[in-house]
């Protein structure tokens, strides 16, 4: 899953694309460093998306939890991004 993102021109030269930025302090793609934060990304994303589709269909932490099958706090850590 890859997405570009094109920012609009800026007379501030300071500024530097995502992209660049991530190269600039974590490497490039295929380098532990940036694979690491890419996968962090992956998590964060994936937690956002579990809490936003139980929040549409109007659940609980809890009721979700028990229709998985684990429990509230680890869905609440899921969501937080803290595993």
């Amino acid at each position: 899953f890859y997405i570009e993102i094109t920012f609009m021109k800026t007379k501030n030269k300071s500024l530097v694309a995502l992209e660049e930025f991530k190269n600039k302090n974590y490497g490039k793609r295929g380098t532990k460093k940036r694979d690491e934060l890419e996968a962090g990304y992956d998590l964060f994303k994936l937690g956002a998306l579990i809490h936003d589709t139980r929040i549409e269909l109007g659940m609980t932490q809890e009721e979700l939890a028990i229709k998985v099958g684990t429990t509230k706090s680890y869905i609440s850590k899921i969501e937080n991004n803290w595993w």
